[in-house]
């Protein structure tokens, strides 16, 4: 429902309650991203990668926030990671792509 704060304060106790899981940090991070909040957001979806280093999910939403910020060259790496990753291809791959193609500078 667009409650960025209430699933923040949700998963900060779920990251509280057991810090190693993966898909918590990714969520965690496109909650914080999605409030407007970038440096939280690359820090969990740090957390994420680092727990799970093929994470599609966290590899899509990071290469999504350095989009925002402008920061190609770390867009492309996280693009590339899913290329690798995803060898027959896969949504996260497509949805990463299609924004860079849809990126204009601010």
């Amino acid at each position: 429902d667009h409650d960025w704060a209430g699933a923040i304060t949700l998963l900060e106790a779920q990251v509280a309650a057991n810090n190693g899981m993966a898909n918590v940090h990714n969520m965690l991070g496109y909650s914080y991203r999605k409030a407007g909040n970038f440096d939280k957001a690359f820090e969990h979806y740090a957390v994420a990668l680092r727990v799970n280093p093929e994470h599609r999910g966290a590899h899509e939403y990071v290469g999504q926030t350095y989009l925002a910020v402008g920061y190609m060259e770390m867009v492309r790496k996280h693009l590339d990671a899913l290329d690798r990753i995803c060898f027959f291809g896969c949504e996260e791959y497509d949805d990463l792509k299609q924004a860079i193609a849809a990126y204009r500078p601010k």
